[in-house]
């Protein structure tokens, strides 16, 4: 069973720079499509970015041109380098995993399409001067 673990997390101040890790064990990360969620205090949980096993890419308006998603199958992790971060980017951030249909990252209604069936832990991003 695929197994997934977050780190990098941390604060840091506006306009500053993090990057986030997902780590997978238990299987390899080459069939499946990874994504990025996040869920601040009192709101609802958010996609963020996505990259499907083509390696496609999607990203939420909100982070569009700040935040670049990547993969690196020989070490079965993904990254999400944040530049140029905001208060409003504080939330606990989660990846999480899906073999299934993606339609390569498909976003909508502040979500990604899928059936996201492996979660990590999550790790906290706060944004604070």
């Amino acid at each position: 069973q695929l197994q997934l673990v977050e780190s990098g997390g941390g604060l840091v101040q506006p306009g500053g720079s993090l990057r986030l890790s997902c780590a997978a064990s238990g299987d390899a990360l080459d069939y499946y499509a990874i994504a990025w969620f996040r869920q601040a205090p009192g709101k609802e949980r958010e996609g963020v970015s996505c990259i499907a096993s083509s390696s496609s890419t999607s990203y939420a308006d909100s982070v569009k041109g700040r935040f670049t998603i990547s993969r690196s199958n020989a070490k079965n992790t993904v990254y999400l380098q944040m530049n140029s971060l905001l208060p409003e980017d504080t939330a606990v951030y989660y990846c999480a995993a899906t073999g299934g249909e993606t339609y390569g990252c498909a976003y909508y209604n502040r979500n990604f399409y899928g059936t996201w069936d492996s979660w990590g832990q999550g790790t906290q991003v706060t944004v604070s001067a």
